[in-house]
């Protein structure tokens, strides 16, 4: 992998990830853009203890482009975007709209793709590993800076996700916290520890590799539908080997990443059926806090779910979800992990 780092009219950085290690990326943003929207501040919830970001900037970002003015295509015949190349394979730059920045975090975009009409699936073992390079390169990168607590990779495709940019890419969020989801994470993985003597998260993958919700089996990751599904079809990606980020995976795993995450994502879009557009979703990675004593005890793995329940409807967050976080699942989690092994290869 080559990483060339530069930066945008504005002062934002953007690095190329490439292949090839002869790659040259020279391009130079030629907009006149005024200095990055900044002036997010974080609230804490006196009740929850939840921090929520406040950023009205983000108010003006881009919405819903027509493909021929999208800011994540390359740079050419006289159009200038956010990434100065006339090509490319995977791009990271801050966020021109960031929900956090400075001295309460940082916001990234990854681009996967030149090709606006892609999206992962579409990938090849290649591109994929390479995104992986680029997310734990990231990952250490953010680490190092003194407000980062945890950093947070995902991908929202889709616009019933409420995706505003169509063109296939995700985002990298560096925490100035600890995320509320990976704290109560924590929490049930100390109590399990001192009740039991044993690790959390390798007894959830037990249970899992044992049982008839799984849903891919490789050497060296296992996906499977959790027991307690939130969501119609949902689907945990973890290493068989236990580590507490992205940067702890063995070249083994980092080798078969792409196998089977490609395959998952494919077979996502086969959920439905071959005439149901394709399936929204969002994938998250769950990595351990840098602050945390015990992040050994954590265990990386990503999430990936969709809001579709069912050919043409959708599964909304209704009073019991949004207001007690309670959720109702109508889909059987045997029943998701069928379907997904039932629509393999097609």
């Amino acid at each position: 992998m080559k990483k060339t780092v530069t930066t945008l009219a504005d002062g934002r950085e953007l690095i190329y990830y490439d292949t090839a290690d002869d790659a040259v990326r020279e391009a130079v943003d030629e907009r006149p853009l005024d200095p990055p929207a900044s002036g997010s501040e974080l609230r804490r919830d006196p009740l929850l203890g939840d921090t929520v970001a406040i950023a009205s900037h983000r108010q003006a970002r881009t919405y819903h482009p027509p493909a021929d003015e999208c800011p994540l295509c390359p740079s050419g015949d006289g159009r200038h975007s956010e990434i100065p190349s006339g090509d490319y394979e995977v791009v990271v730059f801050e966020n021109r709209f960031p929900s956090l920045a400075g001295p309460t975090g940082r916001c990234e975009v990854v681009c996967f793709t030149a090709d606006h009409d892609a999206s992962f699936a579409d990938l090849s073992e290649e591109r994929a590993a390479l995104v992986l390079d680029a997310w734990t390169d990231r990952t250490a990168e953010l680490a190092g800076l003194p407000q980062v607590r945890q950093v947070y990779c995902f991908e929202n495709r889709g616009a019933e996700i409420g995706v505003t940019l169509g063109h296939p890419h995700g985002q990298i969020y560096a925490l100035p916290f600890t995320a509320p989801r990976t704290a109560l994470m924590q929490r049930r993985a100390a109590e399990h520890r001192a009740a039991t003597g044993r690790n959390l998260f390798d007894d959830v993958l037990a249970r899992e590799q044992a049982g008839e919700r799984v849903v891919l089996a490789g050497e060296h990751w296992t996906a499977f539908v959790p027991y307690a599904a939130h969501w119609p079809y949902e689907v945990h990606l973890y290493p068989n080997r236990r580590v507490p980020d992205l940067l702890a995976l063995d070249e083994a795993a980092r080798t078969e990443f792409p196998q089977i995450y490609l395959e998952l994502l494919r077979r996502f879009d086969r959920i439905f059926g071959p005439d149901e557009p394709p399936t929204p979703y969002i994938a998250a990675w769950h990595q351990a806090p840098f602050d945390d004593v015990a992040r050994e005890e954590f265990g990386l793995h990503l999430e990936l779910f969709t809001v579709r329940r069912a050919s043409g409807k959708l599964k909304y967050l209704a009073g019991t979800e949004s207001g007690m976080s309670v959720f109702i699942n109508d889909v059987p989690p045997e029943a998701a992990a069928r379907r997904l092994r039932e629509v393999a290869g097609k």
